[in-house]
């Protein structure tokens, strides 16, 4: 139940960013759908390998570099599937940044109001 909670509202998060974000649009709710369980994919299956990776020019950058990695993630979760489209890298850089704090506040929500389960 909360798994699926939490992808219904990381799908309006991407909504939300579409609105917010110039350059990101989504056709429906149900391409938003698929765009997070994409992004979630890459997030949990790409993500750790290009932080490994980069992790020297991560350092250097006293991690600035991984705002690049989260932008590169979420422009190719558009060119992974239609009606998900990002125009350029300044657009996903934005939208990844929307998007990361919309699913930092609906996991601590969603922690917050699972703990009494």
């Amino acid at each position: 139940m909360k798994l699926l909670v939490r992808w219904l509202l990381l799908a309006a998060a991407l909504l939300l960013v579409a609105q917010l974000s110039p350059g990101v649009t989504i056709k429906s709710f149900g391409a938003a759908l698929v765009a997070a369980l994409v992004l979630g994919l890459l997030n949990t299956l790409v993500r750790p390998l290009l932080v490994l990776l980069t992790l020297p020019v991560t350092v250097l950058t006293l991690g600035l570099f991984l705002f690049v990695i989260n932008a590169l993630l979420f422009w190719a979760a558009s060119g992974l599937m239609r009606g998900f489209e990002v125009a350029s890298f300044l657009s996903a850089l934005i939208g990844s940044l929307i998007y990361s704090v919309a699913s930092t506040i609906i996991d601590v929500a969603m922690e917050r109001l699972f703990e009494r389960d």
